[in-house]
């Protein structure tokens, strides 16, 4: 009978799903300046950590702003042992033993490179967030999943290469990813780019989904039509800037398209009201040329930016800027409908 009532608490867990404007109203700016002041606090001694970061703030949903923010202004980035990592796990992904062996020598080794370098991976930043927001009173998970880069999960499934976290606040769930916030890689010089992006903290699950997919898909979020893992790597390709500005592509549904030459494509995005001072353009690029198209419309109660334009013969890359910076992008390609 335990088991049962177990079981049903579960289920009931994941019936409250979080909304992005739930904390609109709160005022960040104390947790944030709690966490600056800690600047390259030692992380020998996680609960003390996590009591200074916390013990002046009266909300959950402050003390898990203080404690992220601080995570990801201070552990970096490692790349070689991220890429170290995953071409192992290629490597095993067919001999369980050498696999969980592999692993678990990782693991000791991260930890140890994390407490004291504060480098780490992914799963460093994950395990580091739930960690002291633990000893914060805080109920935070690590979520194991498929991330979605201009790289990796473009029509073709990954193995799970990300990792990040869910938080309850209030009784619901809300989903954060420190690592993506910490920055960024500079792939042709190799180095990591600290630059803080607040956009993945408590982010709308509609956005995050589109490049974070879970193993367990209960941790999507999403209450209402849930998308398939198959929606997820043939959908748009969404870059940091789609969480600074809190911008979720509509339409079209794929990244990929194929569309008889002379028929008008619309481009839907959801752009919240507040946005709206910032310089929007579709840049179309044919390889050879440019050409910026304007928005067409703006429904400030759909919060629908919408954009058309008719393609010729040939492929397309088309993407969604914002302040010049590259929110989405879809490939189109232009065909002449064939003779029936």
């Amino acid at each position: 009978m335990r088991k049962h009532k177990l079981l049903l608490v579960l289920v009931l867990s994941f019936k409250v799903f979080s909304q992005p404007t739930d904390f609109k109203h709160v005022n960040f700016k104390i947790a944030d300046d709690i966490a600056k002041s800690l600047k390259g606090e030692s992380l020998k001694d996680l609960p003390i950590l996590a009591h200074k970061l916390t013990s002046n703030l009266a909300t959950d949903v402050e003390k898990f702003r203080a404690i992220y923010t601080w995570v990801c202004l201070n552990i970096r980035n490692d790349y070689g042992n991220h890429i170290q990592n995953l071409k192992k796990r290629r490597k095993f992904k067919n001999d369980s033993i050498a696999l969980y062996n592999w692993n678990i020598e990782f693991k000791e080794k991260a930890l140890k490179k994390l407490v004291k370098h504060k480098k780490t991976i992914c799963t460093g930043y994950a395990y580091l967030l739930r960690e002291l927001a633990s000893f914060a009173g805080l109920n935070c998970k690590m979520v194991h999943g498929y991330g979605r880069t201009v790289s990796t999960n473009i029509n073709e499934l990954s193995i799970p290469n990300h990792t990040w976290n869910v938080v309850q606040l209030n009784n619901k769930w809300y989903l954060s990813d420190p690592t993506w916030s910490s920055g960024f890689f500079h792939l042709d010089e190799g180095v990591f780019v600290p630059q803080y992006n607040e956009g993945y903290f408590l982010a709308d699950p509609k956005l995050f989904v589109k490049s974070h997919f879970p193993l367990d898909s209960n941790w999507i979020l999403i209450k209402s039509n849930p998308p398939s893992i198959d929606d997820f790597l043939t959908g748009p390709l969404v870059y940091g800037s789609a969480f600074k500005y809190h911008i979720i592509p509509l339409l079209p549904i794929k990244m990929k398209s194929e569309v008889a030459i002379n028929t008008e494509v619309v481009f839907q995005f959801k752009v919240p009201y507040n946005q709206k001072e910032n310089t929007f353009s579709l840049v179309v690029d044919s390889g050879s040329s440019n050409k910026t198209i304007q928005p067409s419309s703006y429904n400030k109660q759909t919060e629908i930016l919408e954009f058309k334009k008719v393609f010729k013969r040939g492929l397309y890359d088309v993407h969604l800027k914002v302040n010049d910076e590259v929110v989405a992008t879809y490939v189109i390609k232009g065909i002449k409908p064939k003779n029936r």
